[in-house]
């Protein structure tokens, strides 16, 4: 099983994976964590691709993805599940994680990125600061 968190910064992506992967027991996945399976970045892309294929049909990975290049890496047959928060909250969090100081320029990049998956195909919604993470995992393993 193949499950892809998808959502901008700090959206509570990385809360739904620890949650899913606590009922799962799925290895979790980050962004551009793939790059360390080879020295060049082409065929870490392409073991990486193999090994999620793999995992449709074996083992479970939850890739969390925060970049929209990203969702190529996920094949047929994975669960898509877009987590969302309003700007407000994600810069808040995000001025939270820089120790309470939110630069103009990071400040712009969060509002430039925000709505930036909105325009997807995703199996789920996951409100990523009302929703409830045991929800989720109920639905996805009823």
């Amino acid at each position: 099983m193949v499950i892809g968190i998808i959502g901008e910064n700090c959206s509570g992506k990385s809360t739904l994976a620890n949650a899913i992967r606590e009922e799962l027991g799925a290895e979790v996945i980050t962004g551009k964590d793939y790059l360390r399976m080879a020295k060049s970045e082409s065929e870490a892309a392409a073991l990486f691709s193999a090994k999620l294929k793999d995992a449709v049909r074996g083992s479970s990975i939850i890739y969390v993805i925060s970049e929209k290049e990203h969702l190529r890496f996920l094949p047929e047959g994975a669960i898509r599940i877009l987590v969302k928060a309003d700007l407000n909250t994600i810069k808040a969090r995000f001025r939270t994680r820089m120790h309470g100081n939110l630069p103009a320029p990071i400040e712009k990049m969060l509002e430039n990125k925000h709505g930036m998956f909105d325009d997807g195909f995703y199996d789920y919604h996951f409100d990523g600061v009302s929703g409830d993470p045991q929800a989720l995992c109920n639905m996805l393993f009823a």
